[in-house]
């Protein structure tokens, strides 16, 4: 089921400005935050929220200390501002992911035509051949890739059409993009196993993050190791086919002979499939095993024990796509690349190694 998002008083006005301002309610300038307050019969906290969101999104620009947020002319009428988006997800669970769910939903908020495609980068086997050849049979303005490997996000940028690398292996390539820097945060994770008398710890992450060679915060984890006497190879960060089977697979043998002592998971799916096989074979969580998720997600705020992991702001990651998309719409190259800071966060989740 699918999770109810209230919002905000601050985001109800900014969509409320948003639909003001795509219908010439207003003149060169939106009315000033003391004057929207009073019309809204909101604080004037949450308007200066909400305005500042929408200059994130490209909409209004300062003009100085005093005076009134100036619209900007190319955004003003939806007709001129409406972009024919495709979203082309990582597998076909991708349009139920929260946070590529609610980039969706921000960028059709901004009045584009934001729409999956009817097919994923693992369903044809990020084999870039088939990409590229349903891509080209795809109506779009402009793209948006979810955690795309690097030679897709290398064709994408060397493409005319805008496109939007949503996290994955973008660093250095010329295309607008949005992630958060995990390495820092990595390194802390395994430091505190480490501490806790970890050396069987073993790092689970999908292919297209290790291979050809690891991303720059799994990296982290193997020099963390490394720097701490454990030498790191295969076992700590295995190989494991692509998708549900191959990942159960993986478990298996690693649980049959050496079993691992702590896990660092790189997805929240992924998490969520590593607590149920070890409630399947009766393992606790921290006593047999310590588990680290290196997601963000609210879901796990509802978790006892409380769930280690890397926390970054989503919202950046909404304000950034948003903003990207009403530059492509209005004209404008953009092709700056985010890098959004992370930190970890310790939880019940690790505990101190146990031997066997």
């Amino acid at each position: 089921m699918r999770t109810l998002r209230i919002q905000s008083i601050a985001e109800q006005v900014a969509a409320h400005l948003r639909d003001e301002i795509a219908r010439g309610q207003w003149g060169g300038v939106i009315p000033g935050r003391s004057e929207l307050a009073k019309q809204y019969e909101v604080g004037s906290t949450s308007v200066e929220a909400a305005l500042r969101q929408l200059e994130g999104e490209g909409l209004l620009t300062k003009q100085g200390n005093g005076q009134s947020r100036r619209i900007v002319e190319e955004l003003r009428h939806s007709g001129e501002r409406r972009l024919k988006i495709a979203i082309l997800g990582y597998d076909r669970f991708s349009h139920g992911d929260g946070i590529l769910a609610e980039a969706h939903h921000a960028l059709r908020e901004a009045g584009h035509d934001a729409a999956f495609t009817g097919f994923s980068s693992m369903e044809l086997k990020f084999d870039l051949r088939r990409i590229v050849k349903r891509v080209e049979q795809t109506e779009a303005d402009a793209w948006i890739l979810c955690a795309p490997p690097r030679d897709i996000t290398e064709w994408f940028a060397a493409r005319r059409k805008p496109a939007f690398a949503l996290f994955g292996r973008r660093r250095g390539i010329r295309i607008a993009s949005v992630g958060p820097d995990k390495s820092s945060a990595f390194a802390a994770a395994t430091r505190r196993l480490i501490e806790c008398g970890h050396h069987r710890i073993v790092m689970l992450c999908r292919p297209e993050r290790r291979l050809p060679v690891p991303g720059k915060p799994e990296q982290a984890v193997l020099d963390e190791l490394a720097a701490h006497g454990i030498a790191p190879g295969a076992y700590h960060f295995p190989e494991w086919e692509d998708g549900m089977d191959g990942f159960q697979r993986r478990l298996e043998s690693l649980f049959r002979y050496t079993p691992p002592t702590a896990l660092i998971v790189d997805e929240l799916k992924l998490f969520v499939a590593v607590q149920q096989f070890l409630l399947s074979k009766r393992m606790c969580v921290p006593e047999d095993v310590s588990l680290v998720s290196m997601e963000t997600e609210p879901a796990l705020e509802w978790c006892s024990p409380s769930v280690a992991h890397v926390r970054w702001d989503r919202a950046m990651v909404m304000r950034r796509v948003v903003s990207w998309a009403n530059k492509v719409a209005s004209g404008k190259i953009d092709v700056r690349e985010t890098n959004i800071g992370a930190e970890f966060v310790d939880g019940g989740t690790i505990g101190p190694a146990k031997h066997r």
